[in-house]
């Protein structure tokens, strides 16, 4: 991962290209730490965030070498909650596909840049796992209720240029554009840009959590179709589900 300063701008990049950037333990731990250090270091030195991917991708999703529903899940959500967390504004910058993953780091921002065929979706489907509430609820505020329900129930993916006709991909571009936007934003007051940031994630409170919701997600992750989701994507196979 890479971390560049300049006036006000930190660019945070996921740099392992030759796994199209998919998310692994070690990416999720950097992360933090960057969310923390950006926390800790005085508000000129970071006032926007612009988080972007490597080339051929933003993110591919999570690394399906070893990733379990434990620590890994745990930290994912401390990091995608973490983006929110920040008193600056977080841009995602997106080039190439953003799965999985990726697209909950995506969503995870405030705002989003795209080319237009980037292609963004969460086909957990496919794998036979169940993502987590937080996500579920961010997807369908961020990129509307409908695609939501496309994305999780059919693993239909979607365009940067359809997300953003959308409302979903709030201008169409590359990191530059997205870098430039950046530079704008961070001409802007500091103050009214961190107080309007705690309200919007706060205008619809999380509900507590219900049981069958994580249990229904739990049956999932331990399934025989998890397994086979995952050795299917691996072995570069169409998966057999069985529903078990």
């Amino acid at each position: 991962m890479r971390t560049d300063r300049d006036r006000g701008v930190t660019v945070v990049t996921l740099d392992r290209p030759n796994r199209r950037n998919a998310v692994d333990h070690e990416t999720l731990l950097q992360l933090l730490h960057v969310q923390a250090e950006i926390r800790g270091t005085s508000p000129h030195d970071t006032r926007v965030v612009v988080l972007t991917g490597a080339p051929p991708a933003f993110s591919a999703g999570a690394d399906l070498h070893g990733v379990e529903a434990g620590q890994f899940a745990i930290d994912l959500s401390l990091v995608l909650r973490g983006f929110g967390a920040l008193p600056v504004p977080v841009i995602a910058a997106i080039d190439g596909p953003a799965l999985g993953a990726g697209a909950q780091l995506a969503i995870a921002a405030d705002l989003r840049v795209a080319t237009a065929t980037s292609v963004i979706g969460i086909p957990a489907a496919k794998l036979g796992l169940v993502v987590d509430h937080w996500t579920v609820r961010r997807l369908a505020a961020e990129f509307s209720p409908s695609v939501a329900r496309a994305m999780l129930l059919a693993a239909e993916t979607y365009t940067g240029e359809q997300l953003h006709v959308l409302g979903g991909v709030h201008r169409l571009g590359t990191l530059e554009d997205a870098v430039e936007w950046a530079h704008e934003i961070a001409e802007l007051a500091p103050l009214t840009i961190a107080g309007h940031k705690v309200a919007l994630e706060h205008a619809a409170p999380e509900p507590p959590l219900v049981d069958h919701v994580e249990e229904a997600r739990a049956d999932a992750w331990s399934s025989d179709d998890a397994v086979e989701g995952r050795t299917a994507f691996l072995e570069k196979r169409r998966p057999d589900f069985t529903g078990s």
